[in-house]
């Protein structure tokens, strides 16, 4: 079985990117399952039921993400109730939506688990207690478990991948919008790479216009950042599994 994650996706021009190759790739690679990291789906930063809407329309099953989910107070409501999209669990109880969901899709079950980090992020509730406890709990329901882990640092990306690998079939980083080359198999069983990468244009800095985030870093005084729009690339990862054990047989880099 292969789940497809979509890096994060950057704006519109990232939308339009999936929703006019997704099914293709679906077919082509004979995907069961696809995760894509939607935080910065409207406008840049942030998501809207409507950008939501689109991707799982494309053939998205579920989105994922991260720091800039509560951008626009419109989707307080929707993460109630729209239980195909997570935010990380380590936020405090009381928030809305969900950090976890496990889904049926050809008969086979999967779990999801959304975490954010804290080195350079806001002080949330510990990811290491917070997700292994999630991960005793799905385990029950299945063994194919995937994560997106939402940080900034390569260190405890790393570190939780290590610490959760003879548990979960996937581990994916996430946050930082550039795709790492060390895509591995730990444990015999793992698949993990550091960071999936985004959809967003090649000629930016992290999917916005270089000339905003130059002139950011030149005067370090605030500027409005614009979405790059042209020659959008698509970073993806693409995990083979046995799903009934759970165990990961590859791990590949994949882009359109």
């Amino acid at each position: 079985m292969k789940l497809l994650f979509i890096g994060d996706i950057i704006g519109e021009p990232g939308r339009k990117k999936v929703i006019q190759y997704l099914p293709e790739v679906i077919g082509k690679e004979k995907i069961a399952f696809v995760v894509a990291q939607g935080e910065n789906l409207a406008g840049g930063i942030g998501i809207t039921e409507k950008s939501a809407t689109e991707l799982f329309s494309a053939g998205v099953d579920c989105i994922t993400t991260g720091n800039h989910v509560w951008k626009h107070k419109e989707i307080y409501a929707y993460l109630d109730h729209e239980t195909r999209i997570l935010r990380p669990a380590n936020y405090p109880e009381g928030v809305p939506g969900r950090g976890k969901a496990v889904f049926m899709k050809n008969g086979i079950q999967l779990g999801v688990i959304n975490l954010q980090g804290r080195v350079f992020m806001k002080p949330l509730d510990d990811p290491f207690k917070i997700g292994r406890k999630i991960i005793d709990e799905m385990q029950v329901l299945t063994p194919n478990i995937f994560m997106d882990f939402h940080a900034e640092a390569t260190s405890e990306k790393r570190a939780l991948g290590l610490y959760f690998a003879d548990f979960i079939t996937a581990f994916i980083g996430t946050h930082t919008h550039i795709q790492t080359a060390d895509e591995q198999i730990i444990s015999n069983r793992c698949a993990y790479i550091t960071d999936a990468g985004m959809v967003g244009a090649r000629d930016s800095v992290i999917g916005d216009e270089k000339t905003d985030i130059i002139n950011h870093f030149l005067f370090m005084i605030p500027q409005k950042f614009k979405v790059a729009k042209e020659d959008i690339i698509a970073n993806c990862v693409i995990v083979d599994f046995d799903e009934k054990t759970g165990q990961a047989r590859s791990i590949n880099r994949y882009g359109f």
